[in-house]
């Protein structure tokens, strides 16, 4: 009988094209990888670059079309790669890119597609872009109806000593 073993699970891996992202990808695979996982690569796109900052303001169309465009371009670049990433690796799984606020398009994504763990990274300190703030995580733990596993950098705590030595 070819029914679905209880080992199959549905991993989903947020991505934001970070280091931090990179790395808990790197720890899914050194720690709990299976053969049989199937992995979600998330990407959540949350189109930062184009803020219009009040209605009064006018704002050259095209200027926010070329945003847009190079946007757009970054989030294919970013899908390609993580789609060569999972093939590099011989994982069974897809690569998604949604839009909206991370922590919540996360939630719904592990809702609607049956995910067993979600896997996030953490980001760095004083990192400029804060595509993944920490308040991310601390979202999808509370929110997620699945175990959340956020990877922490291995030199994650390192970095800071001796700097600081007033």
């Amino acid at each position: 009988m070819a029914a679905p073993t209880d080992d199959e699970r549905i991993v989903l891996i947020a991505q934001d094209g970070s280091e931090y992202s990179d790395f808990a990808f790197e720890w899914y695979m050194d720690n709990i990888h299976k053969k049989t996982d199937k992995v979600t690569l998330l990407h959540v796109a949350e189109y930062h670059n184009v803020v219009i900052a009040s209605p009064m303001m006018v704002v050259d169309a095209s200027l926010i079309n070329d945003m847009l465009q190079e946007e757009q371009t970054r989030i294919s670049e970013l899908q390609d790669k993580l789609g060569a990433k999972l093939k590099a690796h011989g994982i069974g799984g897809k690569v998604k890119t949604m839009s909206g606020k991370p922590g919540e398009v996360i939630c719904k994504v592990a809702k609607d597609e049956g995910v067993t763990l979600i896997v996030t990274g953490t980001r760095g300190l004083g990192t400029v872009r804060r595509t993944f703030v920490g308040s991310v995580s601390d979202y999808i733990i509370h929110h997620a109806h699945v175990p959340v596993i956020v990877a922490r950098h291995k030199d994650h705590h390192h970095h800071h000593h001796g700097h600081h030595n007033h």
